[in-house]
């Protein structure tokens, strides 16, 4: 039996209500989806043990905080193996929000938050082309973000 198998039709309903908005009230996930609060606080609770929400927090806009540059960097290794070490190394540079090992042309591809261009160029130069196992990189400046969601959950 999957994970996904465990969840009903209540828990879909519930987890996209609180994806939408994960400050509302219990009381108003109850009121929409028909179920008493206790019960939502429950299932919410059996969602996070099962690991089926993870995280809690508040989601920074980075232009609000000075960081106006948002790059995703393909980085090609000199030697795939050489993977846990680079990752290790990147995880030490607090611009880069985003690590993902990959398929296709690219062994890692990351995302970075700079203030602006300049500060591209040392957090590139200066740290990531620098870290051992490197051979190169390819960088993608992203000029808007359209959107972003978290996936939505249906039978």
């Amino acid at each position: 039996m999957t994970l996904r198998n465990k969840l009903d039709e209540t828990d879909l309903k519930i987890l996209n209500i609180i994806t939408r908005n994960a400050r509302i009230p219990f009381k108003d996930v109850a009121d929409e989806v028909g179920v008493s609060r206790a019960a939502v606080h429950q299932r919410v609770n059996r969602m996070i043990d099962l690991e089926v929400i993870v995280g809690s927090g508040y989601h920074i806009d980075p232009k609000k905080v000075d960081f106006r540059t948002c790059t995703y960097i393909g980085i090609f290794l000199e030697k795939g193996g050489l993977f846990p070490e680079v990752v290790k190394e990147l995880e030490s540079i607090p611009e880069i929000v985003e690590c993902h090992y990959t398929t296709g042309q690219y062994a890692i591809f990351i995302k970075v938050y700079a203030h602006d261009n300049e500060h591209l160029r040392t957090i590139l130069s200066g740290r990531i082309q620098k870290i051992k196992g490197v051979a190169s990189t390819e960088t993608f400046i992203s000029l808007e973000e359209s959107f972003k969601r978290t996936i939505q959950v249906t039978h």
